[in-house]
């Protein structure tokens, strides 16, 4: 499956949550042109708050990036607040792999989008850092707590169900801070000139128009493990490929492709 361009944010490497395996094959099964990494793609806080945790499988993620790289696709990385320290290396390359604060992106029917993390426009990240981690250590739990909950649900026969996604949308307090988030975003946007956002950082993708701006969140690969990919039309989609890849195969059908009426949505 061959896309003008990939979007891909909150991969967490190096923290258990991370959902390596996923995006791995996700990546081996969909090829790009361009690819947009973001932010918090490695995990540096919970790599100094609880030591280095580096499965093969992390290992894997970067080096089939590296490969794409190598194989002539470009690759940009905007930092986010949980790989932040990258950001003083804007302007350089690794290995093909290029380091910018934001893009201005153009898509092929002329859409501009402003890409960037997101956490910039957060207050709990900016202004109460402290905050912003202890949140980030409850998330952890939750997503421990959420694998063991799996494993009986597993052994019952149940599908897989995500505890956080499931709470994050039933605290008032966190649904109103997405909506007031998407605001902000496209508020920003309009500000720019732009004509719509990609962006991370909230773990809650969607592809949407708010007021004539288009909103675009890539999501993340720790409990929804969604992509944004542009077609050759210029049009966005978002992908889910936790519900994909863990469905059964159907005849006749090419995993990760998705019939018409389940596509997500486009802009």
């Amino acid at each position: 499956m061959k896309y003008r361009t990939i979007f891909l944010s909150d991969i967490h490497l190096g923290t258990p949550g991370c959902q390596a395996d996923l995006l791995l094959e996700f990546l081996r099964t969909h090829e790009a042109d361009t690819y947009y990494l973001v932010g918090d793609i490695i995990d540096a806080w919970r790599i100094r708050r609880k030591g280095f945790l580096w499965p093969q499988a992390h290992n894997d993620v970067v080096q089939a990036l590296l490969d794409k790289a190598h194989d002539g696709a470009a690759i940009i990385l905007i930092p986010g607040n949980h790989d932040e320290f990258l950001r003083s290396y804007q302007g350089t390359h690794f290995g093909g792999i290029e380091v910018v604060h934001s893009a201005d992106y153009i898509s092929a029917d002329g859409t501009r989008y402003l890409v960037t993390h997101g956490d910039q426009f957060d207050s709990v990240v900016m202004h109460a850092k402290w905050l912003a981690h202890l949140g980030d250590s409850a998330y952890e739990f939750m997503l421990w707590l959420n694998t063991r909950i799996n494993r009986m649900r597993w052994l019952w026969g149940g599908q897989y169900w995500s505890l956080s996604k499931w709470a994050k949308y039933q605290v008032k307090q966190a649904v109103n801070f997405i909506s007031e988030y998407e605001s902000v975003l496209t508020a920003e946007a309009r500000r720019g000139g732009y004509d719509g956002v990609i962006c991370g950082h909230i773990h809650s993708a969607a592809v949407r128009d708010i007021d004539g701006v288009a909103y675009v969140n890539t999501g993340d690969w720790v409990e929804s493990c969604t992509a944004v990919v542009e077609l050759d039309n210029g049009s966005l989609e978002l992908i889910d490929w936790e519900h994909t890849a863990r469905r059964p195969r159907q005849s006749g059908r090419t995993l990760g492709t998705r019939p018409k009426d389940e596509q997500l949505g486009n802009v």
